[in-house]
């Protein structure tokens, strides 16, 4: 246990265990000890720190945005914040931020205690969006724990797109998204239930595959999709951002193509229209 600016050490013995005779080495030694729970090899040194590292923190930042933008051809990740301060020039209301590759995140948002229930909350959210769009973002994400604003993210056309049970004095870590690009009153949320024929279970598991695939021309997107332990069995959680989008989902030719591919063998499905609680 480590407490004020103590840092708990973990040196390396070097030791591993001689594999039996006949075994193949692993491919990545260090990854087969990790995962093993074994010592790091020889001269390599575990630390745990009760204190901010600063040149820890902007290492990690500069090897993960590299590999991020690697990953994905984005490369313009770039802050933004938005500042209100008052005629005193304090600090009235703020929020922080960030773009990258046509999504956007706030971080933080927070408003003086004696100038709250004055929309600047609003405010700040707007500021931030025409911001955010103007640099080509077409949606927003934001989490929220229930004691601080979840509310206020609904009301502002922020969809729930999860949650987080656990958090202290028995709260909740909810999780929102806005699209940038359309009214968020006309998006439609359908639960799906799934049912494999007998028989051809793997052939409707590539069918779902392949037209939860279709959905993005359509303005949807698959926020869950979980699956019973026999496999006959599949809910979708989808979110579409216009019901005009799921009419246009389930008229798309290559959809009703590849469902009349199976004929007796396509899936059935239930669907519902759902929405928070």
């Amino acid at each position: 246990m480590t407490t004020g600016n103590d840092a708990t050490t973990v040196p390396s013995t070097g030791a591993t265990p001689t594999p039996p005779a006949g075994a193949t080495p692993p491919a990545d030694a260090d990854a087969r000890r990790a995962a093993q729970g074994e010592p790091p090899a020889a001269g390599d040194t575990v630390t745990v720190l009760a204190t901010a590292d600063a040149e820890l923190t902007a290492r990690l930042d500069r090897e993960l945005t590299a590999f991020n933008n690697r990953a994905t051809g984005a490369d313009d990740e770039a802050e933004l914040n938005v500042r209100v301060t008052d005629a005193d020039g304090e600090l009235l209301a703020g929020l922080t931020g960030w773009t990258w590759g046509g999504c956007a995140g706030i971080s933080m948002v927070w408003v003086r205690e004696d100038r709250r229930a004055e929309g600047w909350g609003g405010r700040l959210l707007r500021a931030f969006e025409a911001e955010a769009a103007r640099r080509g973002c077409t949606e927003v994400s934001v989490s929220s724990f229930s004691f601080q604003a979840p509310e206020f993210y609904r009301r502002h056309g922020y969809l729930d797109t999860g949650r987080r049970e656990g958090i202290p004095g028995g709260h909740v870590d909810h999780h929102f998204w806005k699209s940038l690009r359309t009214d968020p009153a006309a998006a439609l949320r359908v639960v799906a239930l799934v049912e494999f024929a007998e028989g051809a279970v793997e052939a409707g598991q590539r069918y779902e595959d392949a037209v939860l695939a279709l959905l993005g021309r359509h303005g949807g997107r698959v926020e869950r999709r979980q699956r019973t332990g026999d496999g006959r069995t599949e809910v979708h959680l989808i979110r579409f951002d216009t019901r005009a989008g799921y009419h246009a989902f389930l008229a798309d030719p290559e959809r009703v193509a590849l469902r009349a591919g199976l004929g007796d063998a396509a899936p059935d499905a239930r669907v519902l229209e759902v929405q928070e609680v």
